[in-house]
């Protein structure tokens, strides 16, 4: 019997008659309803004529979650009065309840994504519903684009409607119609019944330090369970606690310890009994309950009984270290439509209360959308299945977000190395198999290459651990963690086994006609041993090598590092399946890994495995040899010393130079004195005279300290090499200026006295030192490429005396208080009263004399 009492108090139902119109005209809408009106219920059972006189249709309803997909159908199954898989059925991975008759069927996107990539006509289906856009996940954004693209190429008669709980309704409309050029898709608005709820800011009393990571301040989530307390006193009804993970979750359940409700934990990992109690509604006896939360209860579902939200204001996303090839979780603030979205949870039934344990400031930051998952997961699995689209760019997908290009490279670098697709990125027979099995492609090569070697059952046993991970408490050893998961004494162990029985169905499948998938010799190899190479097959890249101290070194040159006390810390060899890296982490922490042997390693990663002679630079010296290594692992090192190729030894030389500079070469004095005169002309002249600074010479190094550079092999050899010469040939001899060095910036100038001086070109100006008597009759202060050198004057012992660069001047106004000052002191030496005329001399008043 159908609840109409319970259909008629959905609000979205005043909107059915616009949809259905819509429908029937254009093929496609937009349904933009807030939470609580009924869409994921109602809407559906109208589209397929369940309920009301509309037309017999055949639905399929897409959600995000598996939670929601089999709350929803149980939902409308108990709105028409029936159980579920009639009517109504559902279908989730490894799981579908779903008959002949059954006219609304709930999947979630995965599962969609399976069947049009097996059947892109979705043949018998009249209309697609998908749920929950506005959330932004991958598989909903690649399925809308799927869906578009089968409507304008293959079956516009299909009906596309996407539902979103949030205001970003015209962006969903123009992308439906986008390659029909239909113009946008109709927006039809379903008005929410206003309960109401009443938002408290409940900001922590002292300072809560940022989350990062997985990592969550224990002050916050103290203050999330006082505030528990705290409207547990104040106001009547269950209370629902969003919180960003299942950690936190536990954490917050002791924290609650004695408190005056039965206190439950509501997430994806959570037991299927579980999640039905939770959503069935009613404590034991009437008793109030708590249910602590992830984001699985943001949309899709009601908890029933609920008028209190309590919500710390954090989420959890996925992010990807592309350059790593590690995946891992980020702790961060929701966004404005998130916090309304969970707001919206405390008054579906009643009248509600939120406490949001932020301030109203912070609130007034707040982004307004999740980051699109497609801007920072891991592209690998959505670029294969782009790939066996017929789109391996994904340019002509209908996306609101393109794919950021590097995350694509990235991933279609693992598709490549995985045979997936070929070079130019088109899905190969392999890589649509891999597409095929429901998983990861990393885990559908683990099971191609590794069912044949192990058996199917193994195979399966072990890629079903790895696309799941094992409770933390399972501990990091993978062998350990199969052997735990097959007692099966927990939730995890349950979804385990469904999920085992699925892939070997699908091993088997995969393999062809005629393949039983069992291997040729499985028993021959130790539980340890499977788990290794199906986890080094799954993530070639993190295959490791110990270091001391139970660091770890993965091919792809990422530092790791075990937890004290791991068993691991004596293997040879890994194979990392799970790591994750901190921003403030030099190094990943390994969460799961299985030991391997070098064998392994090599099959696994075979395309990182290269072999030749290694010359670089280091420690200060030219190290030469022959090296085979894995990836970023040296497997074998031999030294070549001198049989290194000379072109290798020649470049590491260079790069010696340009990390230790020129100081490597021999510089005698007139290599110096040679290299300040070229640094003057080139400033003060400029071309063709060459600039000689360090950057300047470490530039041309390889044209200017030829040929001796190409006979040198080390260190010492570079040492031996004459600066001055290599210098030389910088000149510019192709336009004869070289020979105007001497004349323009000469090395010596000959004084009257007949003294050849030299002149220091190391500071702003050149300067000439002379005795101040050998200066004697000279007028005009002597120049270098018309630049009057600055003139140190000494006394006889060779003292300063005096410093001018205008000699004539000197001679009338400076002169004097030198000759006063100096005239007693060394009398033997001549001081004329008026030097501008006297005789120049290197000699004494008396030897003068005698000369005379």
């Amino acid at each position: 019997m159908i609840r109409n009492d319970a259909l008629d108090l959905l609000p979205v139902r005043h909107a059915v008659p616009e949809l259905l119109t819509a429908l029937e005209e254009r093929g496609t809408a937009v349904l933009h309803a807030p939470p609580g009106t009924g869409k994921t219920t109602l809407v559906p059972l109208a589209l397929a004529g369940l309920i009301g006189d509309g037309a017999e249709r055949r639905v399929l309803v897409a959600e995000p979650r598996r939670m929601a997909v089999r709350a929803a159908a149980r939902r409308m199954a108990w709105l028409l009065g029936e159980e579920v898989g009639g009517s109504v059925g559902f279908s989730v991975r490894g799981e579908r309840r779903a008959g002949p008759d059954t006219r609304v069927e709930v999947v979630t996107t995965g599962v969609l994504l399976q069947r049009l990539q097996r059947d892109p006509e979705l043949a018998g289906v009249d209309v697609v519903l998908l749920d929950e856009c506005h959330e932004r996940h991958l598989d909903a954004d690649t399925a809308l684009a799927f869906l578009v693209d089968v409507r304008a190429a293959l079956r516009p008669e299909l009906g596309l409607i996407a539902a979103s709980a949030t205001s970003d309704a015209a962006a969903w409309a123009e992308l439906l119609t986008v390659l029909d050029g239909g113009g946008p898709a109709p927006v039809v608005r379903a008005e929410g019944k206003v309960h109401g709820s009443a938002i408290h800011f409940a900001p922590p009393p002292a300072v809560v330090r940022p989350a990062h990571g997985t990592w969550v301040d224990p002050a916050l989530l103290r203050h999330v369970a006082a505030t528990v307390r705290e409207a547990l006193e104040r106001h009547e009804g269950d209370l629902l606690c969003f919180l960003p993970g299942t950690g936190e979750i536990a954490r917050t359940a002791g924290l609650l310890a004695g408190v005056d409700a039965e206190v439950l934990q509501l997430h994806g990992r959570a037991p299927a009994a579980v999640q039905d109690a939770v959503l069935r509604g009613g404590g034991p006896g009437g008793r109030r309950r708590v249910v602590l939360t992830t984001s699985v209860a943001e949309s899709s579902l009601t908890v029933p009984g609920v008028r209190i939200v309590v919500d710390s204001g954090l989420s959890r996303e996925p992010r990807t270290d592309h350059a790593r090839g590690l995946g891992s979780l980020a702790t961060v603030p929701v966004s404005a439509a998130v916090a309304t979205q969970r707001a919206g949870r405390a008054g579906r039934e009643a009248f509600g209360t939120v406490y949001r344990c932020w301030s109203a400031a912070e609130d007034a930051r707040l982004a307004r959308f999740p980051a699109p998952e497609i801007r920072v997961a891991d592209l690998t699995d959505f670029a294969l299945r782009a790939a066996c689209w017929g789109d391996p760019s994904a340019a002509g997908l209908a996306l609101l977000d393109a794919p950021p290009a590097g995350a694509m490279a990235a991933a279609r670098q693992v598709l490549t190395a995985i045979g997936a697709v070929d070079g130019e990125g088109r899905a190969t027979d392999r890589g649509v198999r891999m597409s095929r099995l429901g998983l990861h492609p990393r885990l559908g090569r683990a099971l191609l290459d590794g069912a044949p070697e192990v058996g199917a059952r193994r195979a399966a046993e072990v890629v079903a651990l790895l696309s799941e991970e094992p409770p933390r408490e399972y501990g990091d050893d993978l062998a350990a963690a199969w052997r735990e998961a097959r007692r099966g004494g927990d939730g995890y162990g349950a979804r385990w086994k469904a999920e085992v029985r699925r892939l070997e169905r699908s091993a088997g499948e995969a393999a062809g006609p005629g393949a039983d998938g069992r291997a040729a010799g499985p028993g021959a190899a130790g539980e340890d041993a499977v788990a290794g190479l199906l986890t080094a097959l799954a993530f070639p890249e993190r295959v490791a090598r110990a270091r001391e101290q139970g660091g770890c070194l993965m091919v792809s040159g990422t530092g790791a590092r075990l937890s004290e006390g791991s068993g691991l810390r004596s293997a040879p060899w890994l194979a990392v399946a799970v790591a994750d890296r901190t921003v403030q982490s030099a190094v990943a922490r390994v969460r799961l890994a299985a030991v391997v042997d070098e064998a392994v390693a090599r099959r696994a990663a075979g395309h990182l495995l290269s072999s030749g002679e290694e010359v670089h630079w280091e420690d200060g010296d030219v190290v030469a040899r022959s090296v085979e290594r894995l990836g970023a692992v040296e497997l074998t090192v031999r030294p070549l010393r001198d049989a290194a190729d000379p072109a290798l030894v020649r470049a590491a030389l260079l790069d010696g130079l340009r990390r230790e500079g020129t100081g490597l070469l021999r510089w005698s004095r007139d290599a110096v004195e040679l290299r300040s005169r070229l640094a003057f002309l080139h400033r003060v002249v400029g071309e063709p005279w060459p600039e000689v600074s360090e950057e300047a010479l470490l530039g041309r190094a390889a044209e200017w300290l030829e040929p001796e550079l190409s006979r040198a092999r080390r260190r010492a050899d570079l040492g031996r090499i004459d600066a001055g010469e290599g210098l030389r040939r910088l000149l510019p001899w192709a336009t004869g200026e070289a020979g105007r060095l001497d004349e323009l910036a000469p090395e010596r100038i000959e004084l009257p006295s007949g003294s050849r001086i030299r002149v220091e070109y190391g500071g702003e100006r050149p300067v000439l030192a002379v005795k101040l008597q050998e200066m004697f009759g000279l007028a005009e202060t002597p120049r270098v490429a018309g630049v009057p050198v600055l003139v140190h004057l000494l006394s006889p012992a060779g003292r300063p005396a005096a410093v001018t660069s205008d000699l004539a001047s000197f001679w009338r106004e400076g002169y004097r208080a030198v000759r006063a000052e100096l005239r007693g002191r060394y009398p033997k030496h001549p001081w004329p009263e008026d030097p501008s005329v006297a005789e120049p001399t290197r000699h004494t008043s008396a030897r003068l004399r005698r000369e005379r």
